[in-house]
């Protein structure tokens, strides 16, 4: 029978600003009995990381735009909230009552740059994403391998909304160690039948996988290994996030907005 098997780390500490990331999580993969080995798939909240890179923005000292005035009036959000959304925002898609759309610098899609206050301390805190979350992937893997010898891969995850679709899911935002795709274009069905298309975005399914024992409220479990994945996924040292993204001539929802 195939499996693999996803460990939650407990006990995990809250995260600081400055703190090492790969150091905590070997040390509480130890307190767990747990051992990281070669082949490891390790899928870590990105809000841990911003945390640890000094991410967390006070409201109170943001000194709104007129650009932001303007935009707080459409949607009915604070302007400081929206002068921060602005900062880290390429292009806006869609502003209005129900929804802050952008593209951000990161080339994500997602709705307000991806700022959240959940599980933040301080009412007024507010946590951006990483400047470069596959360069915050590649720096943990890196550390781990130093602290540990091991080759592991590193997935960096947050929650997103989906077209068409209800409820949100947990996505890659960056990774290190891991090839994004399982490419079946070119191989045999059950029935001799060629495929086309299918090309699985399997870094996204360790994300959305992870998130099932990782939780949104107060869980504080931020951080999953797997194990027994190595025959289903290929591990890559160059592989990148960006893979992942399309171009506007590929976007099928574009015109939805």
């Amino acid at each position: 029978m195939k499996s693999f098997t996803a460990l939650a780390l407990e006990d995990f500490p809250l995260i600081k600003s400055g703190d090492d990331i790969a150091k905590i999580i070997v040390e509480t993969a130890g307190k767990n009995g747990l051992n990281i080995e070669d082949g490891d798939v390790i899928v870590i909240a990105q809000k841990i990381f911003s945390k640890a890179e000094k991410r967390v923005m006070r409201l109170k000292e943001i000194l709104p735009s007129k650009k932001a005035e303007k935009i707080a009036k459409i949607t009915g959000k604070s302007p400081k909230f929206i002068e921060l959304v602005l900062r880290e925002t390429k292009s806006i898609l869609k502003a209005s009552r129900e929804v802050l759309l952008v593209e951000d610098k990161r080339g994500l899609i997602c709705i307000n740059a991806g700022i959240d206050k959940s599980n933040v301390e301080g009412r007024g805190n507010f946590v951006l994403l990483p400047e470069n979350p596959d360069r915050s992937a590649e720096k943990c893997r890196l550390e781990i391998k130093k602290l540990t010898g091991k080759n592991v891969a590193v997935v960096v995850c947050d929650t997103y909304s989906r077209p068409f679709r209800r409820g949100q899911v947990n996505f890659a935002i960056g990774m290190a160690g891991i090839k994004p795709f399982k490419d079946y274009r070119g191989k045999g069905d059950l029935f001799g039948y060629t495929l086309k298309v299918k090309n699985v975005a399997v870094v996204d399914e360790v994300a959305a996988a992870a998130e099932l024992l990782m939780g949104q409220a107060k869980e504080a479990v931020p951080v999953l290994i797997f194990k027994g994945l190595r025959d289903v996924l290929e591990f890559c040292e160059e592989c990148s996030i960006d893979e992942l993204r399309i171009s506007s001539k590929e976007d099928l929802f574009k015109n939805a907005l």
